[in-house]
C-alpha cells in the first residue's frame, strides 16, 4: 500500500477517466455487507471525522489507480464473491466511475452495497457530488450518515457503527440480510504478506511484514 502522510487534501485530485482511485481491496469479505463479498476501499475523504476509522483514506492524492474493466474483472474472478461493498474514504466523491463498476456488476449477477459519510437525503439533493444518483440508482444497500464518534456502538448485533446511521435497503430481497455486524474482525493476508484487518468497528488497518 502506498503510505499517506499528508490527510487532507483540500480537494480532490482529477481521477483518469474510467479509473478508480483504490486504498485498498479485498476479497470474501464476510462483515462489509450481506453475504460473502467484496469490498473496495476508495481514497479521498473531506470530513475528516474525530474517531474515524481510516484516516489515510481522507486524501484525495493518486494511491492505486486501476480501471473499471479491470476491478470489475477482478472482483468477477472470485467465485465467492456474491457483491461488492464500496467504504472508503467516500465512494460518492468517485460516483460516475463506481457507477459504471456497479452497473457492469448488476449485469452479471452480483450486488452491490456502499457506505457513505452523506445522508441519502444530501446524496439526493442539487448539491450532491456528480454522479451520485447514478450511483445511488444501481445500490441494492445503502448505509448513510458520517460516524460519530460520541454516538459509536460498539456491538456485534449492530450493523453500523454510530446511532446516526442508517441502513436503506433499495432492493427488498435483501430486506431479511441485514445481519453483519460492524463489531467483528477479518483479518485477510495478501500475496505480498501485507494485511488488511477489517470490520472492527468498520475499521481498516493495514500492516505489513
Amino acid at each position: 500500500m502506498t503510505k499517506q502522510t499528508n490527510y487532507a487534501s483540500p480537494t480532490p485530485v482529477e481521477i483518469p477517466p474510467g479509473y478508480v482511485n483504490m486504498m485498498g481491496y479485498v476479497d470474501e469479505s464476510g462483515v462489509n455487507g450481506p453475504g460473502c463479498r467484496a469490498v473496495v476501499w476508495v481514497q479521498g475523504c473531506k470530513r475528516e471525522c474525530p474517531g474515524c476509522f481510516n484516516p489515510a483514506s481522507w486524501s484525495f492524492e493518486i494511491n492505486q489507480l486501476i480501471s473499471i474493466d479491470e476491478l470489475v474483472g477482478k472482483i468477477l474472478a472470485n467465485p465467492h464473491n456474491e457483491g461488492v461493498t464500496f467504504s472508503g474514504g467516500e465512494p460518492f466523491w468517485q460516483a460516475p466511475a463506481l457507477a459504471e463498476v456497479a452497473s457492469k456488476l448488476k449485469a452479471a449477477g452480483k450486488n452491490v452495497m456502499s457506505f457513505s459519510g452523506f445522508t441519502l437525503e444530501e446524496l439526493q439533493s442539487p448539491k450532491a457530488p456528480r454522479g451520485a444518483q447514478d450511483l445511488l440508482s444501481q445500490l441494492d444497500i445503502l448505509v448513510d450518515g458520517p460516524y460519530v464518534d460520541s454516538q459509536a456502538i460498539h456491538s456485534p448485533e449492530s450493523p453500523v457503527s454510530s446511532r446516526n446511521q442508517r441502513v436503506r435497503v433499495f432492493n427488498p430481497a435483501f430486506s431479511a440480510q441485514v445481519n453483519w455486524a460492524s463489531d467483528q474482525v477479518e483479518i485477510h493476508v495478501l500475496k505480498d504478506g501485507s494485511r488488511i484487518i477489517t470490520g472492527f468497528w468498520g475499521q481498516m488497518g493495514l500492516t505489513e511484514e
